[in-house]
C-alpha cells in the first residue's frame, strides 16, 4: 500500500526526484523505539523480577550487564555482516533474533538462564544502529544524512524515556512475564514489514523513479557485498581511533542517565521514588531534542561556514564542552527540579555530538560504514560497562558517616570525560573515505 502511494506521488511529478528515500528513515526510527522499549523495560520491570526469582541487587546488576557486555562484544561482528550480505537480511535476522529473545526473557527461572538470555538478547541489539547507518548510506544522498541520523537518535532516546511510564501501564494489564513476550512479538512484525519492502540497492526498488535513481547513483559504490574489511587501513588512520576514543568519551557520561539516577535522586536528591521517576525522563527527552536540533542545524551551519568537516568539528566540540558545563552547573543547584533542568542541557549537548558522529562513519567507512559503525558503537558499549561501575567504586570509597557517597565527585568526573572530548574532535578528519587514503 505503502508502495503503491510513493508510486503515485512520483509519477505525478515527473521530473522530480521521487521521496522513497524517505521510508528508510521512518523504518530506522521505529526500529530505534523498538531497540530502547526492549532495552530499558527490564529496568523498570527489575523489582517483580527480583522478587519472583529471589535476586538480590549484585545478582540483578549481573543481568544488566550481561547485555552491555555482549551488546559491545557484537558491535563489529554485526556491522560487518551488514557490509558482507546487506542489512536487508542482517536486519531481518537480527530483529527476529533479538524480539525472540526478549520474549524468551518472560520464561526464565534463574540466575543462569536470564543471564545467557540477556546476553543472547544484546548480541542481537548489536547490529541495529551500524545496519541502519548502512542503509542510510546507500539509499541518503551525502546532504541529507545528517539529519536522518539526528531524527533517528531523537526517537531513540524519546523511546527510551518514555519506556518506564510505558511498561507501567503495560504491568497494569498483564505480569512481567507475559510484558516481555508482547514487546518482543513488535520486533517481529518489524522485521516482516523491512524485508518486504527493503532494497540492499534502491536502485532497484519499484517506487524510486529516475529523478530519485539519478540522485542516489553516486551511492552505489556503497551497496556492494564486502567482506574483505581492510582492518590494516582502519586502523592505521588516526580519525579512526579518534572516532573511537571520543565515543568513549561521550558513552562514559550519558549512561549515568540509564543507570545510576534513579538512586542518585533517591539518595542525593531525597526525592521520593515517583518524584525521581518524573525527574528522570529529563535527560533523554532533552537527548533527543539535541539529536533533532543537530540534524536541522547542521545543513544551515554548512552554509555559514563552507565546508562540512569545519560544521561537524564545531557542533561536536561544542556539544562536548557544553555538555561539560552544563553537567558542573547542574552540581552546584540545590533544588533538585533545576539541578535535572542543567542535567537534561548537558544531555541536549551531549546529542548534538551523535548525527555528526555517526554520519563520519558513513562518510569515512564508505562501503565499510556497517563495520566502521559497529567499532565505534562498540567502544561506546565498553564505556557503558566501565562507567557505572567506576561510579560504584566512588560511590563506596567516599562513604560518610550515613553511609553515603560522593555523588558530586563521581559527577565531576563524568564532566570531566565531556571536556576531554572537546579536545579530541578538532583533530578528527569526518569526511575523507577510507578509500582515499589506500589510493594515496
Amino acid at each position: 500500500m505503502a508502495t503503491q502511494s510513493v508510486r503515485t506521488t512520483a509519477g505525478a511529478h515527473a521530473g522530480a526526484p521521487s521521496r522513497s528515500r524517505n521510508w528508510v528513515i521512518v523504518f530506522a526510527v521505529t526500529l530505534s523505539i523498538l531497540a530502547y522499549i526492549d532495552r530499558v523495560c527490564i529496568s523498570q520491570a527489575a523489582p517483580l523480577i527480583s522478587r519472583d526469582l529471589g535476586f538480590n541487587k549484585v545478582e540483578m546488576s549481573r543481568v544488566f550487564a550481561a547485555f552491555a557486555l555482549a551488546y559491545a562484544l557484537f558491535e563489529i561482528p554485526g556491522g560487518w555482516m551488514g557490509d558482507w550480505m546487506g542489512p536487508r537480511k542482517v536486519l531481518m535476522r537480527i530483529v527476529i533474533w533479538w524480539s525472540a529473545f526478549t520474549a524468551i526473557t518472560g520464561a526464565m527461572w534463574n540466575l543462569t538462564s536470564m543471564w545467557v538470555t540477556r546476553f543472547l538478547f544484546g548480541a542481537g541489539e548489536a547490529g541495529c544502529f551500524p545496519n541502519l547507518t548502512k542503509a542510510f548510506s546507500v539509499w541518503l544522498p551525502a546532504e541529507e544524512r545528517v539529519r536522518a541520523q539526528g531524527i533517528m537518535w531523537t526517537f531513540a532516546r524519546w523511546g527510551g524515556a518514555f519506556t518506564p511510564p510505558l511498561v507501567i501501564v503495560v504491568l497494569g494489564f498483564m505480569n512481567w512475564r507475559q510484558a516481555f513476550a508482547l514487546f518482543g512479538g513488535l520486533g517481529v512484525i518489524w522485521a516482516v514489514w523491512f524485508y518486504k519492502w527493503f532494497r540492499d540497492n534502491p536502485l532497484e526498488h519499484p517506487s524510486v523513479n529516475a529523478a530519485e535513481r539519478d540522485l542516489l547513483k553516486h551511492n552505489i559504490a556503497n551497496v556492494e557485498s564486502h567482506g574483505d574489511v581492510p582492518w590494516g587501513l582502519l586502523v592505521r588512520r588516526g580519525s579512526v581511533w579518534l572516532l573511537w576514543a571520543q565515543y568513549f568519551l561521550l558513552s562514559f557520561p550519558w549512561y549515568f542517565y540509564i543507570t545510576w539516577l534513579p538512586t542518585y535522586l533517591q539518595e542525593h536528591r531525597h526525592l521520593s521514588p515517583f518524584e525521581s521517576a518524573k525527574l528522570a525522563i529529563l535527560p533523554l527527552f532533552f537527548g533527543g531534542m539535541g539529536s533533532l536540533f543537530c540534524g536541522f542545524i547542521s545543513p544551515l551551519v554548512t552554509r555559514w561556514t563552507g565546508s562540512v568537516r569545519t560544521t561537524r568539528r564545531l557542533m561536536a566540540s561544542l556539544g562536548f564542552f557544553g555538555a561539560g558545563v552544563m553537567l558542573v552547573v547542574s552540581i552546584q543547584m540545590n533544588d533538585p527540579l533545576f539541578a535535572m533542568i542543567f542535567m537534561g542541557l548537558a544531555s541536549f549537548c551531549n546529542d548534538l555530538v551523535m548525527p555528526g558522529a555517526w554520519a563520519a562513519c558513513m562518510d569515512i567507512g564508505g562501503k565499510f560504514a556497517g563495520t566502521l559503525s559497529g567499532s565505534m558503537n562498540m567502544m561506546g558499549n565498553l564505556a557503558g560497562f566501565v562507567a557505572p561501575q567506576v561510579g560504584g567504586y566512588i560511590l563506596e570509597a567516599t562513604k560518610n558517616a550515613q553511609g553515603v557517597g560522593d555523588w558530586n565527585l563521581f559527577l565531576y568526573v563524568m564532566a570531566g570525560a565531556y571536556l576531554l572530548g572537546t579536545i579530541v574532535w578538532p583533530f578528527i578528519d569526518p569526511v575523507k573515505p577510507l578509500e582515499d587514503a589506500k589510493a594515496s
